[in-house]
């Protein structure tokens, strides 16, 4: 596969490469061939929109959580838009209802106070309720949505069959980066707790989290789950990861701006952990960088931080065969998804250009943000 060139891209600045984007879909597209199920694309992890034709050849539809994801959804792919909140907005509904296809309702109490004006539209929207199985196997609380006290769906406890007549589907959501292994898991305690009302319904969505384009996925055990559950039940699967689709395809090009020392060398980059990557601080992880190693691995052992005023913006601690100097290029990896979808612009820090690359076409600058960004935010 021909490299990419990042000396030609803006820095700081997001790259997707089309081909490795491509790949992803091609695997996600043969499991939907493989099942019958449908997958979308769930835009709180990638909402790239330059991207969505492409996305469309492979993909069903989107999945949303706003207003404003749907609409994207609706306007810039045109498929299947599915959206799930935990409450909705009332006043943004009729709105919201002339995007959708799909609406997935928290509770009960929300599908009984919107399921009059779903109908009164006079379009084929179908409905879902979401269910929590209280079981999941994430470790990091922040990404867990069925801890105790979740606010995510209906428990068992809360779960009312009397109140099933409209609803053509159950949604559930309990895993994040895990395999086929941790679905099966949770599928039997969705199946124990909730297996009568599956018959009833027209579809059942596995949610998100499904590290599906991971080298060491299980694909076969995925597509005997699906199949196993579209027979017994007779309905049909969704999926809806976000990460999986943009796994492993983007990049975060990035300049040395300064070297200090302070009990250790110090590196301060054009980029920002908080503005432009905040889930090394909130998930916490550490990213790569090509051809960087652990802290002391190398000759070289750099502590990398933002461009900031926030004194824990600090991306880590990498090493390097050469020392770094003021105008490097560092390409950090895997950067595509939840990380151009949680950027912004404390500080007035502006945001990374976005840029693609196909072997066809070359670099692409999309987009290059200015200070009308970020001001057109305040007042």
């Amino acid at each position: 596969m021909k490299p990419i060139d990042f000396s030609k891209v803006p820095s700081p600045s997001f790259v997707v490469d089309e081909r490795l984007l491509t790949k992803n879909l091609e695997l996600l597209k043969s499991i939907q061939d493989r099942t019958g199920c449908r997958i979308l694309l769930a835009l709180k992890g990638f909402s790239m929109h330059s991207t969505f034709p492409l996305v469309g050849e492979y993909l069903a539809g989107i999945t949303s959580s706003s207003l404003f994801e749907a609409r994207l959804g609706y306007e810039k792919m045109g498929k299947e838009v599915h959206v799930y909140a935990p409450a909705y907005v009332e006043h943004e509904m009729d709105e919201l209802l002339g995007y959708v296809d799909h609406i997935v309702f928290n509770t009960f109490g929300q599908w009984a106070k919107y399921k009059d004006k779903v109908k009164a539209t006079g379009k084929a929207i179908e409905c879902g309720i979401r269910i929590n199985p209280e079981y999941s196997e994430i470790e990091t609380a922040l990404y867990d949505p069925c801890s105790p006290n979740s606010r995510f769906g209906a428990t068992i406890a809360n779960f009312d069959p009397s109140q099933l007549d409209g609803i053509d589907g159950l949604h559930f959501h309990a895993m994040c980066e895990q395999n086929s292994d941790t679905l099966e898991r949770i599928i039997e305690v969705v199946e124990e707790k909730f297996g009568d009302a599956l018959h009833q319904m027209k579809w059942l969505n596995f949610g998100g989290g499904h590290h599906i384009t991971r080298d060491d996925y299980d694909v076969e055990k995925l597509v005997s789950i699906i199949n196993r559950i579209q027979e017994k039940y007779n309905l049909l699967v969704y999926l809806e990861p976000g990460e999986a689709i943009a796994l492993n395809t983007g990049y975060l090009v990035a300049t040395v701006l300064d070297i200090q020392k302070n009990g250790m060398d110090l590196a301060i980059l054009d980029t920002s952990a908080t503005c432009h990557m905040p889930d090394v601080l909130e998930m916490p992880y550490r990213p790569m960088i090509i051809g960087s190693g652990q802290a002391n691995e190398f000759a070289h052992t750099y502590r990398l931080g933002g461009l900031t005023c926030l004194s824990g913006d600090v991306i880590g601690d990498y090493s390097f065969e050469e020392p770094l100097k003021p105008g490097d290029r560092l390409v950090f990896t895997d950067m595509a998804h939840y990380s151009m979808v949680k950027t912004h612009m404390f500080n007035g820090v502006n945001l990374p250009a976005i840029a693609s690359y196909n072997d066809e076409e070359g670099i692409k600058v999309i987009r290059q943000f200015q200070f009308e960004d970020y001001s057109g935010r305040l007042s």
